[in-house]
């Protein structure tokens, strides 16, 4: 009998404390407070830093579509231009040669740039340019510029006879393209070569010439500004 009282105040202990202790546990969890707000119930807002609708971005964004709609105008100009000059140069260089007049006038040459010609006459080796450094195909060598000293009367002309590596830059390593007799160039009639801004200065009294500058060149030669570059020569 008193075995099962006490057995009866222990359970009845136990059941009376265990509510208090479950309570207990959870009473410091942060989500059974009345006043718990969820990062659900609070979305983040956009701020705006910079001010509404200024007139520096409006005026941006009206130039861009302009500036676009320009760029696309000039270059569909500049392809209809290019297209026909290619088609220009074409027709040119197909054409007949034509023999150059013992006398030309350089402000027409521009009509006539890129048309084959061809002119008679005696090369003054004693007289020839090197345009350089220029490479080719990976090598250094120069352009190598000579007068052509036209019969009766003609006036003498510049021809570009083409490129030579650096090892034939004196005469005596290529002698087999000095030609003494009298030859017909044929080639293409060039207008004057326009120097950018990189390119250094020719120095003609060291015999230096980076680029060439025709109307310089034909004053040292003693002939006309007018320029051949050449494609085939042949002994008269």
């Amino acid at each position: 009998m008193l075995k099962a009282l006490k057995l009866s105040c222990s359970t009845s202990r136990s059941l009376r404390f265990r509510p208090y202790r479950v309570g207990l546990r959870f009473a410091h969890s942060p989500t059974d407070s009345p006043g718990f707000r969820s990062i659900v119930d609070n979305p983040p807002t956009l701020v705006r830093t910079s001010q509404k609708n200024t007139k520096l971005g409006i005026a941006i964004l009206a130039v861009i579509p302009l500036t676009a709609f320009g760029l696309g105008c000039w270059q569909v100009q500049r392809l209809d231009w290019k297209t026909k000059l290619i088609a220009k140069f074409e027709d040119r260089i197909v054409r007949n040669p034509l023999p150059l007049p013992p006398r030309i006038d350089s402000s027409s040459i521009s009509d006539f740039d890129y048309r084959r010609v061809y002119a008679t006459g005696r090369f003054r080796h004693d007289k020839e340019m090197l345009i350089g450094p220029r490479m080719h195909d990976g090598n250094d060598g120069y352009l190598v510029v000579t007068p052509l000293e036209r019969l009766d009367g003609a006036s003498t002309i510049l021809v570009n006879r083409g490129w030579i590596s650096r090892d034939k830059k004196y005469q005596r390593d290529r002698l087999d393209g000095l030609a003494q007799e009298q030859v017909t160039v044929q080639g293409l009639l060039r207008e004057p070569w326009k120097k950018n801004f990189f390119t250094p200065e020719n120095k003609p009294e060291k015999g230096l010439f980076h680029f060439p500058d025709v109307e310089q060149m034909a004053s040292l030669a003693e002939a006309q500004p007018v320029w051949i570059e050449e494609t085939m020569s042949m002994p008269r």
